[in-house]
């Protein structure tokens, strides 16, 4: 069989995984956080018809190798963490990170450890009946409760805005403030935010949610007794983004790009189809020898 045909087969392939992560795209540009997907691929590997020899002193130069190249493969789904860019809501509790660094929630806190810890860039949080900040999934929004109000804990916990509160408000270095039934203005506690060494190594884990890898780099930095608030970072420090309050991060899709690529990739896959119709039809010459 020809060659052709089988490399014809590996890029229609490879070009329908492109498909799906452009419609995975597209599917999620009104997502808030969502980090686009990027299609890479590679050659596969080369037959060797002939290796390179040397030149010949004073008699003959050098040959090169000649190699035919049997397809193509997938060499990797990048998640490109660019900013998305930022949609002015007015909503106390709608939050959005300007810069690098994530969210963290979890069910809760153990001993000073956060229970099942994810990570998200979507910042549309919730208050619920108890008071506590909590995701649209109810996972708890953690940070530094300050207990009693106004005192630091120094431990990773739930942030609650009692529910005899007037008002509250949370600054950009992650503050949540709340005026009480007497009219003063207490400090209920502090946002932190997870900052990773390679946040293209994370793994997403759906619901705008995220989760360490092996290669993204743990923020668990003793590696046994779970993610502790020490190990996460104040917003706007040791290189994490500043929370911006009233807003929202939307994804960094752009349909524009996303429209291209899947003419390309349209394109593409039609232009292997045609590699195949093509050896089939030298193949059917071949047959029509005997005849």
């Amino acid at each position: 069989m020809l060659r052709s045909m089988y490399s014809g087969i590996s890029g229609m392939k490879n070009f329908q995984i492109k498909l799906d992560v452009i419609g995975n795209n597209i599917a999620n540009v009104n997502t808030y956080g969502f980090k686009k997907g990027r299609t890479i691929f590679k050659d596969l590997v080369s037959q060797q018809i002939a290796g390179a020899s040397a030149p010949v002193a004073n008699t003959r130069g050098g040959v090169n190798p000649k190699q035919v190249g049997l397809g193509a493969q997938l060499a990797a789904i990048d998640t490109v963490h660019t900013q998305g860019s930022l949609q002015t809501t007015g909503r106390t509790l709608d939050l959005a990170i300007s810069g690098d660094g994530f969210f963290v929630l979890g069910n809760g806190v153990t001993a000073g450890t956060i229970n099942s810890p994810v990570y998200t860039r979507a910042g549309n949080f919730y208050l619920d009946q108890n008071g506590d900040i909590v995701n649209a999934d109810g996972l708890y929004l953690i940070g530094e409760p300050y207990n009693p109000p106004a005192t630091a804990t120094g431990n990773a916990g739930k942030i609650n805005i009692p529910t005899t509160a007037k008002s509250f408000s949370i600054g950009s270095d992650g503050t949540v403030n709340y005026v009480d039934s007497s009219g003063n203005l207490v400090t209920a506690g502090k946002i932190y935010l997870a900052k990773f060494k390679n946040n293209d190594g994370l793994e997403k884990a759906g619901q705008n949610l995220f989760r360490e890898t092996a290669n993204s780099g743990s923020i668990d930095t003793n590696g046994t007794t779970g993610v502790q608030l020490g190990e996460l970072t104040a917003p706007g420090t040791s290189g994490t983004g500043t929370i911006v309050a009233g807003a929202l991060e939307m994804s960094n899709v752009d349909l524009s790009e996303e429209f291209t690529e899947m003419i390309v990739a349209q394109r593409g896959f039609q232009a292997n189809t045609r590699i195949i119709t093509t050896s089939d039809e030298i193949l059917q010459e071949l047959v029509n020898l005997k005849k």
